[in-house]
């Protein structure tokens, strides 16, 4: 279920980002096969606080937050991201099936909640319906990795509230990196995503513009965020999030 985006002139099609926290893996796996089937791009994360360091980026259109999980509870982990104005929609999946659960959950601001055992076909239908009211309220938050902002909605990078001068192009290219913070880009991806069809752009030319993006980042102390990863692409990303990811 890829949505359409209109920039600049161009029209480019984006899948779904789905962020799943649960512990079992099993659930975790299955909800990561079916929802990819269904046209969206996955990531998941076993535990509470790898879940919530990946949610901080602002990154994804919508999480899967189980309730009782390692470290640090759904509910927590919910209560977190609202306190840090992270607006990311939220569905919450949990065996707990009291009204009293439900009615937290929906307080501490998830957008709806599912009992396990629960049908795809249930889940699915969710996952669309919440993802449509968010595009039709159509604000992008934020993306955020560390002290470094990319501001969507004012087109504006920062950097420890200093403000990072950068192009059209560049400021596209870095979005479309911390839009999928802790997942390496390749160049084809980032040549589409940026470029979309214009005839004259090669994958040299997206090389280029890491290039100047990252020069621009140095300047200003925050040039590890973007890295290469040899023979695949291109990472944004930090520390803290490189062990969320690979946890």
């Amino acid at each position: 279920m890829a949505r359409e985006r209109r920039e600049t002139g161009i029209l480019r099609v984006v899948k779904p980002r789905v962020l799943v926290v649960d512990d079992e893996p099993g659930v975790r796996k299955a909800l990561q096969r079916g929802l990819t089937s269904e046209g969206m791009d996955v990531v998941t994360a076993a535990d509470g606080p790898s879940g919530l360091r990946l949610a901080q980026t602002g990154a994804f259109d919508l999480l899967l937050l189980d309730i009782m999980l390692p470290g640090l509870s759904g509910y927590r982990v919910l209560q977190h991201l609202r306190a840090q104005e992270v607006h990311t929609p939220v569905l919450m999946i949990s065996a707990k099936d009291g009204e009293v659960d439900q009615a937290d959950g929906l307080d501490l601001g998830a957008d709806g909640y599912l009992v396990k055992p629960f049908s795809f076909v249930v889940l699915v239908a969710q996952v669309r319906a919440v993802l449509r009211r968010a595009a039709t309220q159509g604000t992008r938050g934020a993306l955020r990795i560390g002290g470094l902002v990319v501001d969507r909605a004012a087109r504006e990078v920062r950097w420890r509230e200093e403000p990072v001068a950068l192009s059209p192009r560049e400021f596209a290219l870095l979005e479309v990196l911390v839009g999928r913070a802790g997942t390496v880009v390749t160049k084809d991806e980032l040549l589409r995503a940026v470029w979309g069809d214009e005839q004259a752009a090669t994958r040299n030319v997206v090389e280029v513009y890491v290039g100047y993006v990252r020069r621009k980042l140095d300047a200003v102390g925050a040039g590890a965020f973007v890295r290469t990863v040899r023979g695949h692409g291109y990472v944004a990303s930090d520390p803290e999030l490189d062990q969320a990811t690979t946890g």
